[in-house]
């Protein structure tokens, strides 16, 4: 199935009014309904043989507030990789406590939402367009168990040159 990537920018064409959230100015459901689907697409990981399973790194990203457009004080990392059968997976890095944990989640082909959150956790769910991953900033929500919703700022982050390492 080829169809036309779609961009979530968050704010703009996907936005919350009062309870209810909207995609292209069209109700797709209640805040509640949008942060369930979001957990529902990141539990709903395929079974499949770890040594079957070929990874495509997505990058490393700081994840900001909405204000921010640098990395540079960024203490929230994730790094992330996708497989063909739309597994997610990654790790994040809270580098000011210097808590880190694996994520896991997966894409809904039909929106082409990914979402992703600790792995055997329900609670908290990162998404965002797959389309989104493959900028160097994007927009993603974090969707909390209380039925708070944060937007945050992905900013990819460079890949060091291995000439740096030497």
């Amino acid at each position: 199935m080829n169809s036309q990537p779609i961009y979530y920018s968050y704010g703009e064409n996907l936005y919350y009014e009062g309870d209810t959230v909207y995609y292209n100015e069209q109700p797709v459901g209640t805040a509640e309904q949008y942060a369930q689907q979001a957990q529902e697409i990141a539990s709903n990981v395929p079974e499949v043989q770890p040594e079957d399973v070929e990874w495509l790194p997505l990058g490393v990203f700081a994840l900001a507030d909405t204000d921010t457009v640098s990395a540079e004080d960024a203490t929230l990392f994730l790094q992330l990789a996708i497989s063909k059968e739309g597994i997610i997976a990654g790790t994040f890095q809270n580098t000011a406590t210097g808590d880190s944990f694996e994520v896991e989640g997966t894409i809904d082909r039909e929106s082409q939402r990914a979402a992703w959150g600790p792995v055997d956790k329900d609670w908290p769910i990162m998404e965002t367009g797959i389309y989104n991953l493959s900028e160097n900033v994007a927009g993603a929500l974090l969707h909390f168990e209380d039925g708070e919703t944060q937007q945050w700022t992905l900013l990819r982050l460079d890949e060091p040159d291995s000439d740096s390492q030497n």
